[in-house]
């Protein structure tokens, strides 16, 4: 005989017969649950992965890693702090900015921005900027000291209807005294570019000029407002942020990326947390049809137990054949999950268009920040997903397995 026989009386059992279709039909609705489940919990997770990691590498891209910023007057000597910042064995890049905020007036449209001064030859060490171009070849060409050219983004410059070689009015919040009082101080300067990070919040809040150019606009005079940096490992900017700030002394203050953007990352964090728990419901509940199932069996098969404990069946033997099909469900729906999960999150790139076409844009870029679905598929969440779905249907095989152990053989067989 097939040994273990538990095993194959198990595997039998999850076959139909003519009594017992419909409990093959819940079986069969019990598998598809758990595999939804899993699938969607795999896709959602690898989405939120995605999101996060998207969100990190354009912030990263279009600000800096670290920032060091003077806490009086303008800095002047920026490249001392350059210099004790870059012997730090992580820091791989320093840039001196300036930096405030303006208000942007083009062919009756206006709205405020933040303009930040940036030395071309120097702002590659830090970001991503001269990568991110359009309309124009180099940083260098396009930001020329004393031209008062002005490079936007590209949801800035579609506000303002404003392209290359258009003079756009820059209006500082500072008024001047003059015999007519105070007014505002007014510069118009030269669209030389646009520059594009794929990030809303950059592209449609951020300008960028030379910095000589910003420092008089801003009447910082040769001072900068400080110094952004570049580490090797952006993943250990808080702690070399914390090594700068005990080196560079009380007169400056260094802050890190994980600092300015806290809030995005923290409500992405949230939000991916409550997901998996919402998520993992569905597979909860299509445990609780495995119970179901389960119990409707061994009321079903009382003859065919009661039988097996005549024959010599002690009351453990009963508990495996049952938790064999509970189990047979529960990993036959989580491989289908997995399966289901990993191809959906592998190809969301391809699913995604396919569904906007029907309902429209999936993402508001002036909500999300990101205008494309992004997916980042982690084989540690795979293997948590999938030994979270096993361990609950396994669990749920426990109470109808227990009740079939306890069968009494004779009380049974009594009407049979």
């Amino acid at each position: 005989m097939f040994q273990p026989y538990e095993l194959f009386v198990g595997l039998r059992y999850t076959r139909a017969k003519r009594r017992n279709h419909f409990i093959s039909f819940i079986s069969l609705v019990s598998i598809l649950g758990v595999a939804l489940g899993v699938t969607a919990l795999i896709t959602v997770t690898s989405v939120m992965n995605g999101f996060e990691k998207e969100m990190r590498e354009r912030i990263i891209g279009a600000s800096s890693h670290a920032t060091v910023t003077g806490l009086g007057p303008p800095i002047e000597d920026w490249q001392s702090i350059a210099s004790i910042a870059t012997d730090h064995p992580e820091v791989i890049g320093a840039a001196p900015y300036v930096e405030g905020q303006v208000m942007l007036v083009h062919a009756g449209r206006s709205t405020g921005a933040l303009v930040r001064g940036v030395l071309p030859d120097q702002e590659s060490q830090v970001s991503e900027l001269a990568e991110k171009l359009e309309q124009v070849d180099s940083l260098e060409e396009a930001l020329q000291p004393g031209e008062f050219g002005i490079v936007l983004g590209a949801d800035l410059a579609s506000y303002l209807g404003a392209i290359a070689g258009d003079r756009v009015m820059v209006i500082t919040p500072e008024a001047s005294v003059t015999p007519m009082g105070f007014v505002p101080r007014i510069k118009r300067f030269t669209v030389t570019g646009v520059f594009r990070f794929g990030m809303f919040q950059f592209d449609r809040n951020l300008a960028v000029m030379h910095a000589k150019d910003s420092a008089k606009l801003l009447k910082m005079g040769e001072g900068f407002t400080g110094v952004r940096l570049k580490l090797a490992d952006t993943g250990r900017a808080p702690l070399v942020a914390s090594d700068l700030r005990q080196e560079l002394g009380f007169n400056n203050y260094v802050s890190d990326w994980t600092q300015q953007n806290a809030n995005y990352f923290l409500a992405v964090k949230m939000e991916k947390t409550m997901m998996f728990i919402i998520l993992s419901m569905i597979v909860a509940v299509a445990a609780f049809n495995i119970i179901s199932t389960l119990v409707m069996l061994v009321q079903d098969k009382q003859s065919d137990i009661a039988i097996l404990r005549t024959q010599g069946a002690s009351p453990s033997s009963v508990l495996m054949i049952f938790i064999v099909q509970g189990t047979l469900i529960g990993v036959v729906g989580t491989v289908a999950g997995l399966i289901g999960g990993i191809s959906l999150a592998s190809n969301i790139d391809v699913v995604v268009p396919f569904i906007e076409q029907f309902t429209g844009p999936v993402l508001n870029p002036e909500v999300y920040y990101i205008d494309e679905m992004p997916s980042d598929l982690r084989q540690s969440d795979v293997i948590k997903v999938g030994l979270m779905s096993f361990g609950l249907s396994l669990l749920a095989t426990l109470y109808p397995a227990w009740r079939a152990s306890r069968t009494d053989p004779a009380q049974a067989l009594a009407y049979e």
